[in-house]
């Protein structure tokens, strides 16, 4: 097998040494630069399959060597040795596309950690796990989001995914977990909005036996699951304030303290995070400490909303049917062009998360096996929200087309709201079915199954 080689680049003879002997333990060849000019000189004339270098040197620094590696050998990862506490330097050597950095003095345990990683990346495994999750689409939204998506993987900066409601930002972060050196290892995604704000510490961090009324045994938490592996913070903006300190100090120390306990614990975990909102506005706003969200928007990932891929429509509308209908055990399907053409007109104010939505509803109301532009049940015509109130039949039928855009985020309200306005067509008419569904503008069958799926009693 070929030799594995290592590039070690600091001006500090004691430095080069300790790392030379440490990869030479992992039966890896070094070679040491203590200058910008000769780290450049043996790139040129060696083959490497990683990089450590210093962020000072004599004749420039770190982050120009990154950027030189970037732009010549990109396959080479690079890590950078930064001074103890020195964060901004770190996030600078991060955005500039280093795999990642570790500080002096150098823990050789992490040191052996962060080369057994970068390593990973220079000999890439083929994951089956990422062409199953792959990002679906043949747009240049979504090819320019792929390509993003695998160089991001390369790295171990913590990543802000934005977007809107129902565009895929978990499935982004998956695959950026998928395609990484940590793939291995867990993906653990938490919905911050989800859970209540006096369990939030606990949650994140676990808590000891003991610690707080119902604590009966000890619970070890959402970082420790995710050790070395990938944490994906959902909705981030959603974390209260005294949240976002504690958090912060985490991603700082790389380390937590559960609940009750006496000792930190250390931890490896990259950091991705997600929200709909504009982190920005909520900073000025003093919603959200700007110092986390410095430490958490190192870079920033956006995804485009369905609308700016109306290209890829067909091609998802006919991947929802084929996975929906087998998954409901259902005889083979198909759209007619008008279902087609119909769903390309449409507006998407849910995204990605409302065709699916449309194609199971579609599926499960369909008189025969070819869905209609009819059975779609929306109206490419109306703008969300516009509805007028008070008409019970907006209300209801309208309801998927019309409100994922202002309650996506909350799917129990937008359930209720319906089951809601059913009750109240079904009081109305004294609970005959048949003429509850004609006051909601509904099929009879169309009633049936709302009625099942939200268990109206």
């Amino acid at each position: 097998m070929p030799s594995i080689r290592a590039l070690i680049v600091d001006d500090e003879p004691d430095i080069c040494q300790l790392a030379e002997i440490t990869l030479n333990r992992m039966n890896i060849d070094t070679l040491s630069a203590y200058n910008l000019q000769d780290a450049r000189q043996l790139l040129q004339e060696n083959e490497f399959n990683l990089c450590l270098t210093d962020m000072n040197l004599p004749d420039g620094n770190g982050i120009e060597l990154v950027q030189h590696i970037q732009n010549e050998f990109p396959h080479i990862p690079v890590a950078v040795i930064t001074a103890y506490g020195n964060v901004e330097s770190a996030v600078s050597a991060l955005k500039a596309g280093a795999f990642d950095f570790i500080a002096k003095p150098v823990d050789l345990s992490v040191l052996r950690r962060l080369v057994e990683s970068s390593l990973k990346l220079s000999s890439p495994v083929d994951n089956p796990a990422t062409a199953k999750n792959a990002i679906i689409g043949e747009s240049d939204a979504i090819q320019t989001l792929n390509k993003s998506i695998a160089k991001l993987a390369r790295s171990q900066a913590p990543i802000f995914i934005h977007g809107e409601s129902g565009t895929g930002k978990e499935l982004a972060a998956r695959q950026i977990h998928l395609q990484s050196s940590r793939a291995d290892q867990s993906f653990v995604p938490v919905n911050c909005g989800a859970i209540p704000s006096e369990l939030m510490e606990s949650e994140l961090f676990g808590h000891k036996k003991g610690s707080f009324t119902g604590a009966t045994e000890d619970k070890q938490g959402l970082f420790l699951a995710a050790n070395n592996g990938t944490l994906f913070l959902d909705e981030i903006a959603e974390l209260p304030l005294h949240m976002q300190v504690k958090l912060l100090r985490a991603l700082q120390e790389k380390s937590i303290k559960p609940v009750g306990a006496q000792q930190e614990t250390e931890i490896d975990v990259r950091i991705l995070s997600a929200s709909h909102q504009d982190l920005n506005a909520l900073v000025e706003a003093g919603k959200f400490r700007q110092d986390l969200y410095y430490r958490i928007n190192v870079i920033e990932l956006d995804i485009p909303s369905l609308r700016q891929r109306r290209s890829d429509i067909p091609l998802l509308a006919e991947h929802f049917l084929q996975r929906i209908q087998t998954r409901m055990q259902l005889p083979p399907h198909s759209l007619e062009p008008s279902a087609i053409e119909l769903l390309c007109r449409y507006h998407f104010p849910g995204n990605i998360r409302e065709l699916e939505n449309i194609i199971e509803r579609a599926l499960a109301l369909a008189d025969n096996q070819r869905i209609s532009a009819d059975d779609l049940n929306i109206n490419p015509e109306i703008n969300p929200g516009a509805s007028p109130s008070g008409q019970l039949d907006d209300t209801v039928a309208n309801h998927a087309a019309t409100q994922p855009a202002q309650t996506s985020a909350n799917p129990p309200l937008l359930q209720d709201s319906e089951r809601q306005a059913i009750k109240q067509a079904l009081e109305q008419t004294r609970w005959n079915q048949a003429a509850a569904a004609r006051l909601l503008g509904l099929s009879a069958r169309q009633l049936r199954y709302r009625i099942k799926k939200l268990q109206i009693e």
